[in-house]
């Protein structure tokens, strides 16, 4: 059998998968991949999702496991005497999966509505639940511990209200805006949501299509379950990317991580800050990870041991450095020629100090609501952020854009309004991808870039220039204060400290 393994796939002997289930032990595994033989014994230990995933399809035909969770061309980084052989795909028994984590519901096709009957963000999530697996709808959904800031990333935005003028020309309005000097058809961009094979089996790069398409940014995420090499190949001449970046606590990798995002054409590094621990996400800590490690986690050494009975979210950051600090964002800002954007600033003070640090940009986020619970959105943020910003003179120096809770066109347009240069969209264009692929991220993208549009001749806005803070109104008791009066009503709340360089 090993004689052949030079010669052509039509030339080798196929083997049987009578002879491969003989070999269905940890001391002597064989397993059947893309419809060839692979001896794994020698790489269980080597194994970045552990050796248990390998050793429960010792003998047998892995396929199941592997294929939604891994990039295509994954095997040929094995060691080539791994491959035995092709296998004789007559010989080769139906299986059922018996982790019913990995297995999408059943749900009647006639269940399922036409993408063109879906007239709301909402709408795409109700559909994404009955297509996708347990464990991948569990993850994606789960806030930490009892989900307030998971639920207030959406309300926030409701106890804000509009104050539209009127007799105002417009017949055509404009969209447009700029990123980081970089254009987009409208002020949103797809986030930086890990495991995108979760919700279809070509996870991220159907989100890098449906971006190019719409011609909007997309922030390439460090555990997607694609290579960043796939996700950059698929997008089109003009199209822009970003790269988000979990730090390593091995700088090596990290280094080697950044070289890679640069290299591949990604133009701005985007650092996650707010998760030097991982939030309590009970729900995903009771739902056992089984899947393969994306990409990347295989890469830098994969899950640590004892971590995937946590959940998918403990077992894919386990590798995160809870040390990360102010002085070793100096060391990232020193290799790198890619400007600089903090994911997960949550106050006034630490935007200003983004600001003397150098920082291109900042997302005021809470992770989805995925980390401390009950601390405050994005959009709650953002007046106590500009305000700041403005004392120092920083206010159009330093870009800020916020995520979490985005649905509707109002609420791209009430955060425009409060300062934001654009907003991140997560969830949704997973739920989109999940039940309809391609089409339904694009349906989503259309869905809210003509909510905006609407939002903003009604409100009597040409262009995203003239949108501004007093078109917005927070009800505070019985009385509804405009927007554009934050800086006198902070300023009365309390005197923020620390706005000059020094004391930073």
């Amino acid at each position: 059998e090993r004689e052949g393994k030079d010669m052509s796939t039509t030339e080798q002997r196929l083997i049987p998968y009578e002879e491969v289930a003989k070999h269905n032990k940890k001391d002597d595994c064989w397993v059947v991949l893309q419809n060839k033989v692979w001896n794994l014994t020698g790489f269980l230990q080597e194994h970045p999702g552990g050796a248990g995933i390998i050793v429960k399809y010792a003998g047998k035909d892995g396929s199941v496991g592997f294929d939604p969770f891994h990039p295509k061309d994954i095997l040929s980084t094995l060691p080539p005497e791994y491959c035995i052989g092709p296998v004789d795909v007559s010989t080769v028994p139906k299986t059922k999966e018996e982790d019913n984590s990995h297995k999408a519901p059943t749900t009647p096709a006639s269940e399922i509505p036409p993408v063109d009957q879906m007239l709301n963000l909402f709408d795409f999530e109700a559909v994404a639940e009955k297509k996708m697996q347990r464990q991948g709808w569990i993850y994606y959904s789960t806030g930490s511990d009892d989900e307030i800031t998971l639920s207030d990333n959406r309300t926030s935005f409701t106890r804000l209200r509009l104050n539209p003028r009127v007799l105002v020309n417009v017949h055509r309005v404009d969209t447009r805006s700029t990123i980081l000097g970089f254009p987009t058809s409208f002020p949103v961009y797809i986030s930086s949501a890990a495991l995108g094979k979760l919700a279809h089996p070509e996870g991220e790069v159907l989100l890098t299509k449906a971006a190019g398409t719409r011609k909007i940014i997309q922030v390439c995420p460090t555990l997607a379950s694609c290579t960043l090499e796939e996700m950059t190949a698929a997008r089109d001449n003009e199209q822009t990317q970003f790269y988000q970046l979990y730090v390593n606590s091995n700088r090596a990798v990290t280094q080697s991580v950044i070289s890679r995002a640069e290299k591949n054409g990604c133009k701005s590094l985007w650092v996650t800050v707010d998760a030097p621990q991982l939030g309590r996400r009970e729900k995903d800590m009771r739902n056992k990870f089984t899947m393969e490690a994306p990409d990347q986690l295989k890469r830098e050494g994969g899950p640590k041991e004892g971590s995937r009975s946590q959940g998918v979210a403990k077992t894919i950051t386990a590798f995160i450095d809870p040390s990360l600090d102010w002085d070793e964002l100096k060391w990232i800002q020193s290799i790198t020629k890619m400007s600089i954007v903090l994911k997960g600033v949550q106050n006034g003070p630490d935007a200003v100090r983004a600001y003397y640090a150098g920082c291109s940009g900042i997302v005021l986020s809470n992770h989805g609501g995925r980390q401390l619970d009950s601390c405050r959105t994005g959009i709650e943020i953002l007046p106590e952020v500009m305000s700041h910003l403005r004392r120092i003179g920083a206010h159009d120096k330093i870009e800020v854009y916020v995520d979490g809770g985005i649905r509707r066109g109002t609420d791209v347009f009430k955060a425009l309004a409060l300062g934001a240069k654009a907003v991140g969209l997560g969830r949704p264009v997973l739920y989109g991808m999940a039940a309809y692929g391609q089409e339904g991220v694009e349906k989503v993208l259309d869905l809210l870039r003509n909510e905006l549009e609407v939002a903003m001749q009604l409100m009597g806005t040409r262009n995203v220039k003239e949108i501004r803070p007093d078109m917005v109104m927070q009800r505070l008791g019985d009385v509804l204060i405009g927007m554009d009066n934050v800086d006198r009503i902070l300023a009365n709340l309390s005197a923020p400290a620390g706005f000059s360089k020094g004391s930073l």
